[in-house]
């Protein structure tokens, strides 16, 4: 439940607009919605400017991806912050450094090698953002509404991304990829903007100083046990590989990366819909692994090449695959106890685009001896292969865990759905 008492409750039945009633939540949504907007445009511009200046794949990939490198550092060392007792303000202070962050990468001139230093302190900061940003969405709706809101959440995000990347292939026909620079900065004063006139300060925290100790002491309990080392993987593994995929598209083909990218997030969007409001807990549950399966397998095509239609359906059909991370995260908050929850879901993110990171480096290392398309499938192949043999371990997480009595002294954690 909220820790503030004051948050307007949201009935257990909750619906997408019953969500947006609450205040402090479509502020989260808001901002979180221009910040998806500014990174998706930085990020394509980046790429582009990058695959211009090098035609390299390699650097190509890294340069879409690179800021999910450093965000592992942040789930290392202060994630604990993410759980302090001032969440607004130290949520605003991270989206003022990401402002900055993008800002100096509309500088004219900038060379290369400081714009990548640009992206890992920006994912340095953008891990502890995200931990303190689902810290208070933990609190400002109640446990019954989790999986709408995450899920309006991603189905926003993959929409919002649809439309960056095409807005963004526009934008960069008629401007240059640092006047792009200049729209993605204006989209991310916006959510800072917003986040400030709609979020309250939350009084009700744990009163342990964060910090290295802290965040250590809270990782080290949640990697305590087998099954939750299998379900943290399976948020990760799988779903790096495939971005690697994506992060080749650029590579692939030039002139059909943005339809490509475009149709991979107008999936994501369907199947997290379909799955976050459509589809019971339990059977969430019981589609969790041919979705994860679903992620990875349209992308074998790759290694034939075949026609724009068809391998613009597979993305399109792969793209729904990511709906299965809304079960494991289901699973994930059941199992992690009320003060550390901003701190875990941070630990979680930082995971799953430390993965996104490595997926593209690995991808991007594999295409510089093979074609990208030869690359992308044996990436796919690779997840198909995760998915399959970690399904025993994810399958008894929530035995593990809750026989175990929750992972931390500060409470017992409830069952949730099994995967």
């Amino acid at each position: 439940m909220p820790s503030d008492t004051s948050t307007p409750l949201i009935p257990p039945t909750t619906g997408y607009r019953a969500l947006l009633r609450n205040r402090e939540f479509a502020g989260l949504y808001a901002g979180l919605t221009l910040t998806v907007a500014a990174s998706t445009l930085s990020g394509f511009a980046l790429g582009t400017l990058v695959d211009r200046q090098t035609r390299s794949p390699f650097l190509t990939a890294v340069s879409m991806y690179g800021a999910t490198f450093a965000t592992v550092l942040g789930a290392l060392t202060l994630m604990s912050v993410a759980d302090g007792s001032r969440p607004r303000r130290t949520l605003l202070s991270l989206q003022c450094v990401a402002l900055a962050g993008a800002a100096a990468q509309a500088v004219p001139g900038l060379p290369l090698a400081a714009r990548f230093g640009l992206l890992l302190v920006v994912g340095f900061f953008q891990s502890l953002e995200t931990g303190t940003r689902m810290g208070l969405l933990a609190e400002v709706i109640p446990n019954s509404a989790y999986a709408p809101a995450r899920s309006l959440m991603n189905i926003t995000s993959g929409g919002t991304a649809v439309l960056g990347y095409a807005v963004g292939a526009v934008l960069l026909r008629h401007l240059s990829p640092r006047e792009v620079f200049v729209v993605a900065t204006a989209l991310t004063g916006a959510g800072l903007v917003v986040v400030a006139a709609t979020i309250r300060e939350r009084s009700i925290r744990l009163t342990r100083r964060p910090g290295l100790r802290q965040t250590w002491t809270t990782n080290i309990a949640l990697f305590s046990r087998s099954g939750r080392r299998a379900l943290l993987l399976n948020l990760w593994v799988p779903n790096g590989l495939i971005v690697g995929c994506e992060a080749l598209f650029i590579s692939y083909d030039p002139d059909l990366a943005s339809v490509l990218l475009a149709a991979g997030s107008a999936g994501m969007l369907l199947g997290d819909l379909t799955v976050g409001r459509l589809l019971t807990a339990d059977r969430r549950r019981r589609c969790a692994f041919a979705l994860r399966l679903l992620l990875a397998v349209p992308y074998l095509l790759f290694a034939v090449h075949p026609p724009v239609p068809v391998v613009t359906a597979a993305v399109f059909v792969a793209g729904a695959g990511f709906a299965a991370t809304l079960p494991l995260q289901e699973q994930l908050l059941a199992l992690t106890p009320d003060p550390v929850r901003g701190q875990v879901q941070g630990v979680e993110s930082a995971g799953r685009m430390t993965w996104q990171g490595i997926g593209a480096a690995v991808a991007g290392g594999v295409a510089q001896y093979l074609t990208p398309g030869t690359a992308i499938a044996a990436l796919a192949a690779t997840s198909v292969a995760v998915t399959v043999f970690s399904r025993p371990f994810v399958a008894r997480a929530r035995h593990d865990d809750f026989m175990s009595g929750g992972f931390m002294s500060g409470g017992r954690a409830e069952p949730g759905p099994g995967v």
